[in-house]
This record gives structure tokens, C-alpha cells and sequence, in this order.
């Protein structure tokens, strides 16, 4: 929506998203993502300028489904960090990874965006690497929150940005303002 407000609707647009850690991908390291645009052609073209022996993308015309994906995965991963911070065992984590799809699926279709999608690249297969693996901004912050350090000493601590903590912010306000009858938003957690 930014770049169509700011630069028209005259153009097509593409977005890379998926399970990707830079410094994965300069290593060669096998990697696999997804380019969303409404235009198959601009996909295509993107899919084949940027694939390799080692890098291989995928197209998908659900733009808004993988945004959500994107983003919304960054928020789980937090959560998760927090549940392996927390000490509270791989059942939790993966019970809490698995619920932040399905309510991510939940967003998807609330927008109009295809809930399988999420069970894709730019879904699952991100959510995955964020909240599993080792190179997760968004997961180390969840972990030393879990361990009991304070937002404020791990975000002026930290070189890298979480995006997820600003994304949490905004996803309350976006499903507070126009999504509130899909959500359970009266838990309350100790």
C-alpha cells in the first residue's frame, strides 16, 4: 500500500519474502523463497533474475498473503523466544508456534488473502527459520525478554533492529481497528 501511495498505481510491483538469513545466503547456503506480485509476468521475470544453483524462487500472485506471513511471523517468533527464554520446554514452544500460524491463516482470510499461502514459503517456511533458527533477530529478543532482561536495555543493546517488536505494536492497533470481532483480545497472561 506505501509504494502504491507513494509512487501510483501505474506500475506493477514485486515482493521477495521466505525463509532467508543473509548471511546464509552469501555462504551459497540452499535457499528458497517466494516473489509475490499481482503481475505473473513481473514475478516470473524477478523469480528468473534472482534464482540460482543455490537460491530458487518461487512466484505467487497472493501479495497480501505474503505480507502478512512477513510480517506476522516476526511477532511468533518474539513469543517464541520468550517460551525457550522462559525454560518452558518444547511442547510449549511448538504449541505456540503451531496456534501463530493458524491465527496468522485467521488474518489472511480476514483480508482476503489465501489462507494456504501461509502454509508456504512466506508462511510456514519463514515462521520456522524465525523462530527456530540461530541467526533470528526477532527470537533473540523474545529469549533475553524471556530470561528477564528489561525491552528497553536489549533494544539499546542491540546493533541489529527486531522488526517484530514494532510489528507487534502495529498488529494490536490493526486488528483492534479493523478486525476486532475475529480475535480474542480480553486474555490476559500472568
Amino acid at each position: 500500500e506505501i509504494l502504491t501511495d507513494t509512487l501510483g498505481d501505474t506500475r506493477d510491483y514485486a515482493f521477495l519474502s521466505g525463509p532467508s538469513f543473509a548471511k546464509e545466503i552469501a555462504s551459497g547456503l540452499a535457499t528458497a523463497v517466494v516473489i509475490a506480485s499481482e503481475s505473473d509476468e513481473l514475478a516470473k521475470e524477478a523469480a528468473e533474475m534472482f534464482s540460482s544453483d543455490s537460491f530458487r524462487a518461487f512466484t505467487s500472485r497472493d501479495v497480501e498473503g505474503v505480507e502478512i506471513g512477513g510480517a506476522v511471523k516476526n511477532v511468533i517468533a518474539i513469543a517464541a523466544g520468550m517460551v525457550e527464554g522462559l525454560g518452558l520446554g518444547t511442547n510449549a514452544l511448538a504449541g505456540l508456534v503451531t496456534r501463530g500460524c493458524v491465527e496468522m491463516q485467521l488474518l489472511a482470510r480476514t483480508r482476503g488473502a489465501s489462507p494456504s499461502t501461509l502454509m508456504g514459503l512466506s508462511g510456514v517456511g519463514d515462521t520456522f527459520g524465525t523462530c527456530f533458527g540461530p541467526l533470528s533477530r526477532n527470537r533473540q529478543l523474545g529469549y533475553r525478554l524471556g530470561q528477564g532482561e528489561k525491552l528497553e536495555d536489549i533494544l539499546a543493546s542491540s546493533t541489529e533492529v527486531a522488526e517484530g517488536y514494532a510489528t507487534a505494536l502495529s498488529l494490536v492497533d490493526f486488528i483492534e481497528q479493523r478486525v476486532p470481532q475475529s480475535f480474542r483480545m480480553d486474555l490476559k497472561f500472568p
